[in-house]
C-alpha cells in the first residue's frame, strides 16, 4: 500500500468511525451490506451527517459560515479530486465511482441550508421538497450504490427508495418534535398547530407515513441480496419505532424523545441474522 493508498483507507476509517459514535442502530445494519457496498453506505452517511451535524447542532458557532465551508470544500473536493477533510475526500470518492448525481448532492445541501432559516408554517409544496432534499436524496444516493451502474434498475427501483426516505424523515420529525418545536423552534408538518396538537392531526401524520412504509416495502423485495437485509433492517427498526409512536399519546410526543430500547434493536438484528442463514428473504 502506498501512501496515497493510505491515505484513503484513514478517509474511509474516518466515514466508518462516524457512523459507529452517531449511529449504533445503523452502523449495526450497516454490517449486512456486503463489503463492497458496506463502505460506500460509510462514506455517504458520514457526509449527510457531518452537513446535518452543522445545522442542528453547533449552536455556538456560525453555522451558515460553517455551512458554506463545507459546501465550498465539498465543491474544491471534487473538481480537484481530492480533499484533506477525510469525510468528504471518502464521500467524493463514492459519489464519483458509483456517478451519484450531482443534482442529488445539490437537493441536499440545499434543504440543510433550509434548516439555517426559519422552518416553520411550511406549505405543502415547500414540506415535500424538503423531505425530497433531506431524505429521499439520501435514499438515491444509496440506490445508486447498490445498483452499482445499471440505470433501468436505478430508475425501477427509485419511488419506491424515495418512499423509505421519506418514511424514515417523517418518523424522524415525530420523535423529535419536542426538541425541533421547543429548542429549534421548527415545525416541518403543514397546517399543524403543535401549539394544539390533536390525535387527529397525529394521526392524520401517521397514515401518510403507513403508505409510505407500504410502497417502500414492494421495493425492498426488489433489491440485491447484497443490500436487501441491510435496508430491510433499518426497516423493521423505524417501523418498530413508529409502532411506539403510534402508541403515544401527542401531548406526550411534545414532551419526551421516543427510542426502540437496546434489547428491542439486538433481538431485531439477530432476527435478520436468522434470516439470512435461513435465506427468508
Amino acid at each position: 500500500m502506498n501512501n496515497l493508498d493510505l491515505f484513503k483507507s484513514v478517509c474511509n476509517l474516518s466515514s466508518r468511525m462516524v457512523t459507529e459514535k452517531y449511529s449504533t442502530s445503523f452502523s449495526r445494519a450497516s454490517t449486512l451490506f456486503q463489503p463492497e457496498i458496506r463502505q460506500h453506505i460509510y462514506n455517504i452517511y458520514g457526509f449527510v451527517r457531518l452537513a446535518d451535524e452543522i445545522v442542528d447542532t453547533f449552536h455556538d458557532f456560525d453555522k451558515a459560515k460553517l455551512l458554506t465551508e463545507f459546501e465550498e470544500s465539498y465543491a474544491r473536493s471534487m473538481e480537484n479530486g481530492i480533499s484533506l477533510n477525510p469525510i468528504l475526500q471518502s464521500f467524493c470518492t463514492t459519489q464519483r465511482e458509483k456517478n451519484v448525481p450531482q443534482h442529488l448532492v445539490d437537493s441536499f445541501l440545499r434543504s440543510m441550508r433550509m434548516d439555517l432559516g426559519q422552518i416553520k408554517d411550511l406549505n405543502d409544496e415547500k414540506y415535500i421538497d424538503y423531505i425530497y432534499g433531506s431524505a429521499e436524496v439520501v435514499g438515491l444516493m444509496c440506490l445508486k450504490v447498490f445498483v452499482d451502474g445499471d440505470d433501468v434498475e436505478y430508475e425501477r427501483l427509485k419511488p419506491f427508495a424515495q418512499s423509505l426516505g421519506a418514511a424514515f424523515q417523517k418518523i424522524n420529525f415525530l420523535r423529535d418534535i419536542s426538541a425541533d418545536f421547543n429548542d429549534l423552534d421548527r415545525t416541518y408538518f403543514p397546517n399543524v398547530d403543535f401549539r394544539n396538537f390533536s390525535a387527529a392531526d397525529k394521526e392524520k401524520i401517521e397514515e401518510d407515513i403507513a403508505r409510505d412504509f407500504a410502497h417502500a416495502k414492494i421495493g425492498i423485495t426488489m433489491l440485491p441480496m447484497s443490500c436487501k437485509l441491510a435496508v430491510y433492517m433499518a426497516y423493521k427498526y423505524y417501523y418498530n419505532l413508529f409502532t411506539k409512536i403510534r402508541r403515544t399519546r401527542p401531548e406526550l410526543l411534545m414532551t419526551k424523545r421516543i427510542r426502540v430500547s437496546n434489547a428491542r434493536k439486538m433481538y431485531l438484528f439477530g432476527e435478520m441474522i436468522l434470516n439470512k442463514n435461513l435465506n427468508l428473504l
